[in-house]
């Protein structure tokens, strides 16, 4: 058993009495395997809804899709010369033009640092082709790669990017990838596992507002494109998550055996913190800040994510350790900032 992790439990406990998120689930380990995995709770707080969490529960993923999908796509077309991080924008969207934004890259897109705001200011629109023209004419909110602003518009162009280089749809190129990993993540949930993911309630400013969602993606822009963006959609288990942090996880660590895109150098490479002055962010991924969801205890080298729907992934190459949490706060739960109190809790009570 992980070192803290009666007192970790106990942290999640006390969130679901406290109505945080009804459900969560754990995989914690270490590049030889998994130590810790477990379910908590029920898949939701109505009476109508008393199914326990099982450990094999679907969860939407949210923005863990960001590293674990579309930086893993990106690894895969840098390596094979189909993408240069330091290309243009406006090389790969013509609507990308004028000279506030002739600078931004490849890079910047992937940093958060391209003068992109968080969200479109209208309602999303039906599809790539609005999507894309809507995010290359908005105006920017800051010059690129002078500071950084988490953005999901960024990672919407590319997925849109990854399709047109990688000849082939995000979706079905991650899927390769997954494979590599052995971890069974996807963007489309079917029958049974479709049936049992953990539930999520659409929100007010979503033309599904107030529905239960099982099974089909929380955030709005990704459902206006089908349920695969390059921001959001995927879902998956605690174990599929803890598979896929175990390939990057070794590959940190030096070991020469995974096949692309998980070998040492793309995989350190993308968990770089960028130079953009005051940023946090890597290629897709965050990482260690003792003000951050991954707590105080971590060590410098740590590295990870989380999402809206109440989902986080932080490895630790320097402790030879990965922490899933996954949780559906996104059902009638807490706020941000409650779920952001619970994620630290739970990691320093593990890091002891």
């Amino acid at each position: 058993m992980v070192r803290g992790s009666d007192q970790a439990r106990r942290v999640l406990e006390d969130a679901i009495r406290s109505r945080v998120f009804p459900g969560a689930t754990v995989d914690v380990g270490s590049s030889d395997g998994a130590i810790w995995q477990e379910a908590l709770g029920t898949l939701g707080f109505r009476e109508a809804e008393p199914f326990p969490t099982a450990i094999d529960t679907p969860f939407d993923l949210a923005s863990l899709t960001k590293p674990i999908a579309t930086a893993a796509v990106f690894m895969r077309l840098v390596d094979a010369g189909a993408v240069d991080l330091d290309e243009r924008v406006a090389s790969c969207f013509p609507e990308w033009t004028g000279d506030d934004r002739r600078e931004a890259t490849v890079r910047d897109l992937l940093e958060h640092a391209s003068g992109l705001p968080a969200r479109l200011l209208d309602a999303p629109p039906g599809g790539r082709r609005d999507f894309e023209h809507d995010i290359c004419a908005m105006p920017l909110e800051y010059a690129p790669h002078t500071q950084s602003i988490y953005s999901d518009l960024g990672f919407i162009l590319l997925g849109f990017l990854a399709a047109d280089r990688g000849h082939a749809p995000l979706a079905s190129q991650f899927d390769a990838i997954a494979e590599i990993a052995a971890a069974d993540l996807t963007f489309t949930l079917s029958g049974e596992p479709r049936r049992r993911a953990a539930p999520t309630t659409a929100l007010a400013d979503d033309v599904r507002r107030g529905r239960v969602l099982i099974g089909e993606v929380h955030d709005s822009y990704a459902a206006a494109l089908s349920g695969v963006a390059g921001h959001a959609g995927l879902f998956g288990a605690a174990p599929a998550v803890g598979a896929y942090a175990r390939a990057v996880l070794r590959a940190a660590r030096g070991d020469q055996n995974i096949r692309t895109p998980f070998t040492t150098p793309l995989v350190r490479r993308f968990t770089t913190r960028s130079l953009v002055p005051g940023s946090s962010r890597a290629l897709g991924w965050d990482t260690m800040l003792t003000t951050s969801s991954c707590g105080e205890r971590m060590s410098p080298s740590a590295f990870g994510h989380v999402g809206f729907t109440g989902t986080s992934l932080w490895i630790d190459p320097a402790r030879d350790r990965y922490f899933v949490l996954l949780t559906n706060r996104a059902h009638g739960g807490g706020s941000l900032d409650d779920m952001r109190a619970v994620r630290r809790a739970f990691h320093d009570s593990i890091n002891l």
